[in-house]
């Protein structure tokens, strides 16, 4: 598989607010997820095709697969970084994150995502991804 152009990536840096902690005072394993979408959405409005661009082209892009793996626990007003880049297109979008100590640039967490593109009008699933993601990514569609 090819590379993902240069561009398919994003970063977001968070703090980690008291609500998203589970009573031994670290981010409960449920919050990573909407970390990964805080990076995912920048990813997508980097390159024009978030939510509202999905919808006026007719498809969405249901999350199908979550993987995280947790190395080390986020804790209270922490700062963090959060990195999504896309590494599949063709017909899926993975995207791979890491979670990273903003102060001292350790990873503490890592995962991917897997969507699927689904024909709006049908309610089908599409098993190669519509050229309107290539062309979001600047690529031909030859």
């Amino acid at each position: 598989m090819r590379n993902a152009p240069p561009h398919a990536a994003a970063e977001v840096e968070l703090v980690v607010p008291f609500h998203d902690l589970d009573p031994l005072a670290v981010v409960w394993h449920g919050n990573y997820a909407r970390y990964f979408e805080h990076a995912r959405t920048a990813l997508l409005q980097g390159i024009d095709y978030d939510v509202p661009q999905m919808r006026a082209s007719g498809y969405s892009w249901p999350v199908i697969e979550l993987t995280v793996r947790y190395a080390r626990p986020l804790t209270y007003q922490q700062r963090i970084r959060v990195r999504a880049e896309l590494i599949e297109w063709e017909n899926r979008m993975k995207i791979r994150y890491e979670i990273r100590d903003a102060a001292n640039g350790e990873r503490l967490t890592r995962g991917h995502t897997v969507q699927a593109a689904v024909e709006l009008a049908s309610g089908r699933m599409c098993f190669v991804s519509p050229p309107v993601l290539r062309d979001r990514l600047g690529l031909s569609c030859a």
